[in-house]
């Protein structure tokens, strides 16, 4: 009899565990506000499939959240503990039920042993989908002369596993950068390794090809790479980079070119296409892309200056060139999108939308290296109409730059430095028809308060990737 029992007692255990689980704090002290939650979550708009977008409490002082997810179209889900910890299964499911309308979060927080709770916040979820896999960035600990541990990794959305692609341990430290597939598409990407033995590597239709870090005839490196659509050319830059030290102003450190190419690297035949209208010897042309159709060549340029003492008046404006993706040849006209002599800034990192609607750029007061500029905004360029337009329902006091589209052209992403000036972080938002983008949300993570806390790292140059790499 008594082993009946506690056969009994072991079966109802867990059903008691559960029952106490999903049951909601007692005695509870409404609060006519919304909670202050680490990520800021609310009013964000995600797509199906994401991670669940764990959070906790800003304030420390609370120290249990007791949270509840409801979908306007129906199913819910509840957890709690020390943070708002979802269970990934239940969480897609109820993002997939609810897809293109809303979840309604019920958030209590318990300080000082009284449980108090807050205001309802919702969360939109898009009729849009999110058809990559995932996304790969370089982490790399914010540094001004000397770099340490950095690498390639890539993170699948919809839980928070990631996987380093290459470390720059396995390669004797050197600095390794600009991994660019061609449009999320991994199966063709390239890389760059810089100091002592380094390349820059293609890999393209399964084959691989490694070039010299630095060429004689280029007058410096092969950077800030972007594919044609067809996969049979890449853009380059080719860049002379020095950097400077402010004193006394919000910005710690300048990056410069003391000049600087654009060029096309014909992946078929092996050759540099050089002599062009990108390689004009008192103008400096940096960030090549292509249009998505491949009869176009987005760049930036600016006339050359006396550096370091002009580094203040290097703006960039955004030009295209034609381009004959049979040949390879350049066309001979410049238009220019966005001058800097109307708009008194400086250009930097266009990427059109693969739709071919939209080019979303970032926009600083000078110069090109945005990262370590805090006014540094992202603007949307229509392609249709020419006129072009700040993001405000993305931007923040602090920088904003290395952004990238999805394959679909209804997401992107960018890295910010909104939290705390220090170190860039990846934030993802959605775009509708008439050019409207949504609150940008943080890159989830299971504890995303104390992972972002204890990441001593920055993100940068991060891009959607429609599948993992073997690489």
């Amino acid at each position: 009899m008594n082993r009946i029992l506690a056969h009994i007692g072991c079966l109802l255990l867990p059903a008691l565990l559960m029952i106490s689980c999903s049951s909601r704090p007692e005695h509870v002290q409404a609060v006519d506000q919304l909670p202050v939650i680490s990520p800021d979550y609310i009013g964000v708009t995600v797509p199906v499939g994401i991670a669940p977008l764990n959070f906790s409490m800003s304030d420390d002082a609370f120290t249990d959240v007791d949270v509840e997810v409801k979908g306007r179209k129906g199913g819910s889900l509840h957890t709690n503990g020390s943070f708002a910890d979802f269970d990934i299964d239940e969480w897609h499911r109820l993002l997939e039920e609810n897809k293109g309308s809303q979840l309604v979060v019920s958030v209590c927080a318990q300080k000082d042993g009284q449980w108090y709770q807050f205001r309802d916040f919702t969360i939109d979820v898009s009729p849009y989908p999110l058809e990559e896999w995932g996304i790969t960035y370089r982490r790399i600990a914010p540094s001004y002369m000397l770099y340490s541990d950095m690498g390639i990794y890539e993170r699948r959305l919809s839980d928070f596993k990631e996987k380093a692609l290459l470390l720059n341990s396995q390669i004797h430290g050197n600095c390794i950068n600009c991994h660019t597939p061609n449009r999320t598409n991994p199966d063709q990407y390239v890389f760059h390794v810089r100091g002592e033995n380094g390349c820059t590597v293609l890999h393209s239709r399964g084959k691989t090809e490694k070039l010299p870090a630095r060429n004689d005839t280029l007058g410096g490196s092969m950077v800030y790479p972007y594919w044609h659509p067809g996969g049979r050319f890449c853009a380059f830059s080719t860049n002379k980079t020095a950097q400077m030290f402010h004193l006394g102003n919000n910005k710690r450190i300048e990056v410069y070119d003391t000049s600087s190419d654009v060029f096309v690297y014909d992946v078929q035949n092996h050759v540099a296409l050089l002599d062009t209208l990108l390689m004009k010897k008192d103008w400096a042309e940096n960030t090549p892309v292509f249009s998505p159709d491949g009869k176009s060549l987005y760049f930036t340029t600016t006339p050359c200056r006396n550096y370091p003492d002009d580094y203040d008046k290097v703006k960039y404006s955004l030009c295209r060139v034609a381009f004959d993706g049979a040949t390879g040849k350049i066309g001979e006209q410049v238009d220019t999108l966005v001058s800097a002599d109307v708009t008194g800034k400086s250009v930097t990192w266009p990427r059109p939308s693969y739709d071919g609607r939209y080019l979303m750029f970032t926009l600083l007061d000078y110069g090109y290296f945005s990262v370590w500029h805090p006014e540094a905004d992202l603007y949307l360029l229509d392609l249709k109409t020419g006129a072009f337009m700040a993001m405000d329902e993305v931007n923040s006091q602090r920088s904003e730059s290395f952004h990238n589209w999805s394959d679909n052209s209804r997401w992107f992403l960018f890295t910010s430095r909104r939290d705390d000036g220090l170190y860039t972080r990846i934030y993802l938002s959605s775009i509708d028809d008439k050019g409207h983008a949504t609150k940008p949300f943080l890159l989830p993570q299971r504890d995303p308060k104390n992972y972002y806390r204890r990441l001593l790292y920055s993100y940068n140059t991060p891009d959607f990737s429609l599948h993992p790499l073997d690489f």
